[in-house]
């Protein structure tokens, strides 16, 4: 079923969850339930395209992550949130089993899939799906990387029909959370099906164990801590980083991270 994976994530979710807010800011959308929020990043474009045609407050948050399916990405943007409304809250979290520690700043550079991939990269042929900080730094040097076109195409990048022929003889692909409002996760989740690791990758990355069995080996996302500080900057009423607000997570099938 070509919507199987969404139609999963979105399934798990209570029935008895509700979108007490929805925002969509400048850089992020996020969707507050269950005692915590949901981000997504938004995708840019040139123009501003309408969203919802209802008010969609108060509805039950499997409604409102419905949208995740649609082509409109800003509307899929919030469906997407209010996805990781629930997989992301920190019990859930918790209770699937990821890592998160009590305080606010954890190292990140324990979590960070791109430094402590370094080794075991060496050498091989690398994919990534989108541009981060510093992955030229990091990979370029060890490896015979390939990045694929984000939003904005860099020199030397390859263009996303380039999927088709590079994720299948990648020894390690690392795909950013844009993917998912895209609706590319599935596909390159396929092509990389014979890749020794596939690493999911992003803030809106959903820490859903049932990726997994789609192919993932490790989903590389984030928890907000301070929803109310979060929600004030992407609401735009108070200026800094989002991710000063929580902590940058690792969910592995086989986890070898150090406590916290």
């Amino acid at each position: 079923m070509v919507w199987e994976l969404y139609d999963r994530l979105i399934e798990g979710i209570p029935e008895d969850w509700k979108a007490e807010e929805i925002v969509r800011g400048s850089a992020f959308a996020y969707v507050k339930s269950g005692g915590g929020i949901g981000v997504a990043g938004l995708i840019n474009y040139d123009f501003v395209s309408p969203m919802f045609a209802k008010n969609m407050e108060g509805a039950p948050l499997r409604e409102v992550a419905e949208c995740v399916k649609s082509w409109n990405f800003y509307e899929a943007s919030i469906g997407l949130a209010a996805i990781n409304a629930y997989y992301n809250n920190l019990e859930v979290a918790r209770k699937a089993g990821v890592a998160i520690g009590d305080s606010m700043h954890v190292e990140d550079r324990i979590y960070d899939p791109f430094i402590m991939s370094q080794n075991e990269i060496r050498g091989k042929k690398v994919t990534v799906l989108g541009h981060f900080p510093f992955i030229e730094t990091l990979f370029a040097p060890v490896c015979d990387m390939r990045i694929i076109a984000g939003e904005l195409p860099m020199e030397g990048d390859y263009p996303p029909s380039a999927a088709e022929y590079l994720l299948p003889e990648s020894d390690f692909v690392y795909i950013g959370s844009g993917c998912f409002v895209e609706k590319t996760l599935p596909r390159y989740l396929e092509l990389s099906k014979n890749a020794q690791k596939i690493t999911i990758v992003g803030p809106s990355t959903t820490l859903a164990p049932v990726l997994f069995e789609y192919g993932a080996d490790d989903l590389s996302g984030y928890v907000i801590k301070d929803s109310d500080r979060a929600m004030r900057m992407i609401r735009g009423a108070e200026t800094g980083k989002l991710f000063a607000t929580g902590q940058k997570v690792a969910f592995k099938t086989t986890s070898d991270l150090p406590s916290v």
